[in-house]
């Protein structure tokens, strides 16, 4: 039989080593299943990938946040600088522009699909070049 460890006392009796055994035992268990928790790399993977989905999440929602926030101010900025510029303008321009402009709110289905087909073409050439 081997010698115990200097640090810890020997059993007195029987029962009491019975007692270290299971101590040892369940302390093992744990350990085991600790190491097997670790290299489970499945599961590892997964509660991971769960936690990034999360942060993402939380991200994500920040971003549109902010870019709402920017959008707004983006757009009072635009309302400001055009209505400047229409002060400035001369009176034959400034109604040439508020007819294009009142074209192009009659007509916005139509300037938004040719837009997108615009982009959709540059996406296309774009890729075939790279």
């Amino acid at each position: 039989m081997t010698q115990p460890p200097h640090d810890e006392p020997t059993a007195a009796g029987p029962g009491e080593l019975r007692e270290q055994v299971e101590q040892t035992r369940a302390e093992l268990g744990e350990t085991v299943q600790a190491l097997a928790a670790k290299t489970d790399v499945r599961a590892r993977a997964r509660q991971k990938g769960a936690e990034v989905r999360e942060q993402a999440a939380v991200k994500g929602g920040q971003l549109k946040e902010q870019a709402a926030v920017r959008a707004g101010e983006l757009r009072a900025k635009a309302a400001d600088v055009a209505h400047q510029t229409q002060e400035r303008l001369p009176d034959p321009v400034r109604d040439r522009a508020a007819q294009g402009a009142r074209l192009a709110q009659d007509n916005r289905k139509v300037l938004l699909t040719v837009a997108g087909a615009a982009v959709v073409v540059w996406m296309a050439c774009h890729r075939m070049k790279g």
